[in-house]
């Protein structure tokens, strides 16, 4: 069996201070101190930004602090028995038994399957009991080489031989007088590691549904690979749990069934909750169902009790998520035609391409005849904006169904001159339409017609058809009326304006509110033009100086004052440099999650100072992203982009070491950083 565990990676009744931090700190250099990673600074920060996407305590006093990293040469487990006990976010209260799991980035399956076993015995209280009356380090070994054993009688012994006589309190049992047969539930449970949460939540709705007497099965769609549920068994259940923080794989199986959906955490902290809710849904002949024809994610939020608003900004930052990757790779493909072919490689692009090859080469060279290329891919790649916006918003509606009367009603908006705010309102009314087509009850014969003929025809109609006759008209003249209030907007009005939008940039790195000013931004780069409306270029310019702000300033945080920041911390400052320059506003996460109160104000008032100046320098970007590397596409204004961008920057860093050295950490921390840094992921 692999060594995932010695003598030297275990502390006992060690005090590691009050907070997640120093705990996986030590952990971390306990892995390194045994030559298993390279860095244990490193180390330790990627685990913390882990932790703090999700906290990992589960009840029972147990905490998994776990991360795959780039340091970790061969997986390893490090364990501490903490005195005073540690508070890692489980709802039961502190937890005093921490198993730090470290993963290569490349792990493979045999050592991933070793973590998970930890993973699933940690479930069972008599193993946790041996675990706190092991009166050495020896012992500790022992236990954890036994259940991670390939022989399941040693691993069985192991545990039986500390069983606790007294039997534990079982949760209350569902009410089955009235059923004729066991009820059967199935479930699916993955968490974006795929290590530890994925197969504990498995484990914990597995012994619950036993207690219960429940007929249960489970799919864990782990990084040790799955197997997926046999067709009969998901046919016989009567609801499907879906604990996940992530897409479900061939989520269409389970079309039809009562859908109870959660995050995966709540799989280890309710599960009679969840199993009794699946029950009830069951029974519910209005329960939310898995949508036929569905192969991704619903929000993971929700359990058929979504609000509409709550619904709305679900379903706008998925279409946002999935409509940037055409808006950089386009926008970027325009600015390298800009460099390669001058700004009049607008005027000329169609006329290169429509009368010359590369074997038949126009006057003005190859260079030119490249950059209409590169324009034209980019230009073609920005057409998708509306249309790519729109089909994803209806797919946050309805999954897969949506997509084709999303795309539509996008490209209708486009046609109407609708712009941003018709993609919007298209996708939202494609998304419902196909929503609710989808919940019609059809004949068997129909089923198969559904998703692939008439929820995309009827929801086609719906939602271009409303787009065409009533809708899109009033639209496009609002669009008109605000491009045309850009355009004159001059003096106070634009500084105000770029301010609000650096504000945003900073506020959660990355998070909604980010991606609203981006999207913004970016919703007026097609229209925008240096000569005739360069407003929409300013903007997008503030917004990625401003953006560019957080992680540059804490990076020259790190250099100007070192003691001030921890080892990871000060690491992460030299990733955050490259990220800043890039305009990855995420690179300052790891600073915000560890002192938010403190982080985040710095960042917001040198963001919103960069984002006024460069409004007030009329800062030029036909470029969505890149950030400092694609000062080609700002004209002869990137000297005032990097002024502007230097200002803030300075402004943010002094002020993050001021308040550092003179105001005071908050005690209470840790649950104010989970949501905000939850929402940037």
């Amino acid at each position: 069996m692999i060594e995932l565990i010695n003598r030297a990676l275990v502390s006992l009744d060690a005090d590691l201070g009050t907070t997640t931090e120093t705990v996986i700190e030590h952990l971390a250099s306990l892995v390194s101190a045994q030559g298993r990673a390279t860095d244990a600074s490193a180390l330790a920060a990627d685990a913390k930004a882990r932790e703090a996407k999700t906290a990992t305590g589960v009840p029972g006093g147990i905490a998994i602090p776990h991360c795959r990293s780039a340091a970790v040469l061969e997986p390893t487990l490090a364990m501490a028995r903490l005195a005073p006990a540690v508070d890692f976010g489980a709802k039961d209260g502190p937890a005093d038994l921490v198993f730090f799991i470290a993963a290569p980035e490349g792990a493979d399956t045999a050592h991933l399957k070793l973590l998970s076993k930890l993973a699933r015995a940690l479930v069972k209280k008599s193993f946790t009991a041996a675990l706190r009356a092991a009166t050495s380090e020896e012992e500790i070994v022992e236990l954890v080489s036994a259940v991670l054993s390939d022989d399941p009688a040693a691993a069985a012994a192991a545990v039986a031989a500390t069983e606790n006589p007294a039997p534990a309190e079982a949760p209350a049992a569902a009410d089955t007088s009235a059923a004729e047969r066991k009820p059967k539930i199935v479930a699916v449970t993955a968490c974006p590691t795929g290590i530890a949460h994925t197969y504990m939540a498995a484990d914990s709705l597995a012994q619950t549904a036993e207690e219960m007497g429940v007929e249960f099965t489970v799919e864990t769609q782990g990084s040790s690979g799955s197997t997926p549920l046999p067709a009969s068994v998901i046919d016989a259940a009567d609801a499907v749990i879906f604990a996940v923080d992530v897409d479900v794989r061939d989520r269409s199986r389970f079309a039809g069934k009562p859908l109870i959906q959660v995050p995966v955490k709540r799989g280890i902290d309710e599960p009679a909750k969840l199993i009794n809710d699946a029950i009830a849904a069951s029974k519910d002949p209005h329960a939310r169902r898995v949508p036929a024809g569905a192969g991704a994610e619903e929000s993971t939020a929700s359990e058929g009790t979504e609000s509409f608003g709550g619904g709305l900004k679900r379903a706008l930052l998925t279409g946002v998520s999935y409509m940037i990757p055409f808006v950089a790779g386009g926008g970027l493909l325009m600015a390298l035609g800009f460099l390669l072919g001058g700004y009049a490689i607008t005027e000329v692009a169609d006329t290169y391409l429509a009368d010359n090859t590369i074997f038949n080469l126009p006057d003005a060279g190859l260079a030119a005849y490249l950059g209409a290329v590169a324009f034209k891919i980019g230009n073609l790649s920005m057409a998708f904006l509306v249309p790519a916006l729109a089909g994803y918003i209806a797919y946050a509606y309805a999954d897969r169904p949506g997509i084709a009367p999303g795309f539509t009603a996008g490209a209708v908006a486009g046609f109407m001159g609708a712009g941003f705010l018709g993609g919007i309102v298209g996708g939202v009314l494609a998304g419902l339409a196909a929503r609710w087509i989808t919940s019609w009850k059809v004949p068997r014969f129909m089923r198969g017609l559904m998703p692939v003929v008439i929820v995309p025809l009827l929801g086609s109609i719906i939602a271009s058809g409303l787009m065409f006759l009533i809708l899109g008209g009033p639209i496009a003249k609002l669009t008109v009326a605000l491009n045309g209030w850009l355009s004159g907007m001059t003096g106070t009005a634009a500084i105000t304006l770029g301010l609000i939008l650096g504000l945003m940039m900073a506020v959660d790195l990355g998070g909604p509110v980010n991606k609203v000013a981006y999207s913004f931004a970016v919703a007026g780069l097609g229209a925008g033009s240096i000569a005739e409306n360069p407003a929409p270029l300013m903007i997008m310019a503030a917004v990625m100086a401003a953006g560019m702000v957080p992680p540059l300033a804490m990076a020259l945080a790190t250099v100007i004052s070192p003691k001030l920041f921890t080892g990871a911390e000060r690491e992460n400052g030299k990733a955050a440099w490259l990220l800043g320059f890039s305009f990855i506003s995420e690179g300052a996460i790891p600073f915000a999650a560890s002192d938010p109160l403190r982080v985040i104000p710095a960042s917001m008032v040198g963001g919103g100072i960069t984002g006024a100046m460069i409004m007030g320098f009329h800062v030029l970007s036909q470029a969505p992203h890149g950030g400092i590397f694609v000062f080609f596409a700002m004209n002869n204004t990137w000297p005032m982009f990097l002024v502007s961008t230097l200002v803030g920057t300075v402004i943010s860093a002094v002020l993050v070491i001021v308040l550092k050295k003179f105001v005071r950490k908050p005690v209470a921390q840790a649950p104010a950083v989970a949501e905000p840094v939850k929402v940037a992921a």
